[in-house]
């Protein structure tokens, strides 16, 4: 089988592309692809728990709590115990990380807008159904035992 005739290829090849395309725009704002993600996944409201964000992003805590330090010293995100459960970790946008949040949100929503110019909602629709089924046969244990057979 060749590599272009894989279903793991094309999402690899074309998430590299979006990737490299985020990262391209993000940087006239100084964040990067992985930070806008993490921008998106902390709650404006409240913030979001440190140990809940990683399992969103699909991350290594090692590596979330790597990318949290550098967001926390460039004054985009700050960190405070929870009051009742001292272990707790609660995560906040400052108003510079909310004001980057808002260009993130706007660059993938543009993103998608142009997207949807290019390809009809025929072809988009039958793509997130495909997407959503190559995703429940990952998810799926017996698929998973299949594989390992």
């Amino acid at each position: 089988m060749k590599p272009e005739e894989t279903v793991d290829y094309h999402v690899r090849y074309v998430w590299h592309a979006m990737s490299r395309m985020y990262n391209q725009l993000g940087s006239k704002h100084d964040i990067s692809t992985s930070m806008g993600f993490v921008l998106l996944n902390i709650r404006t409201e409240g913030g979001s728990q440190a140990t809940k964000i990683a399992p969103l992003m699909g991350l290594e805590s090692r590596s979330l709590t790597r990318m949290l330090r550098s967001m926390e010293e460039r004054g985009l995100i700050y960190r405070k115990r929870d009051s009742v459960d001292r272990r707790s970790v609660h995560i906040y946008l400052t108003e510079e990380g909310l004001r980057r949040k808002r260009i993130t949100q706007e660059t993938i929503k543009n993103f998608n807008e142009e997207i949807r110019k290019e390809i009809s909602m025929k072809d988009l629709n039958k793509f997130f159904e495909v997407m959503t089924k190559v995703n429940q046969f990952i998810t799926d244990n017996k698929s998973l035992e299949r594989l390992a057979s």
